[in-house]
Parts: structure tokens; C-alpha cells; sequence
């Protein structure tokens, strides 16, 4: 086998990154699903459904 195997070093290194992108997700979670974009499409998109009922009762 022309290289060593460090196992050690590798598990080191595999928790290291997991301890990294546990930290990080909660500040990319909060800024990925509260972003303004969201909050004004949920907004759109209510009205429009409110339109499309107020305009189905007035034809029934």
C-alpha cells in the first residue's frame, strides 16, 4: 500500500466539518425562510385566493 491510513485524522477531520455545518444552519435557515421574498409572496398569494372566492361567490 503505497499511503498510510490515518483513521484517527479522518474522524477528527469528519466531525470537525459535521461541528461546522451543525453551527452554522440555524443563521442559514432563519435567513433562507424569513427573507422578505417569502413573506411578501405568502402575502400575494392570499390575496389572490381571496380574490378567486370573493369572485366564485358573486357568480354562484
Amino acid at each position: 500500500m503505497p499511503h498510510r491510513t490515518r483513521p484517527m485524522t479522518a474522524l477528527l477531520v469528519f466531525m470537525g466539518v459535521n461541528v461546522v455545518l451543525v453551527s452554522t444552519i440555524t443563521p442559514v435557515y432563519d435567513f433562507v425562510c424569513f427573507l422578505p421574498y417569502w413573506e411578501r409572496r405568502r402575502e400575494r398569494r392570499r390575496k389572490e385566493r381571496e380574490a378567486a372566492l370573493t369572485k366564485g361567490a358573486e357568480s354562484a
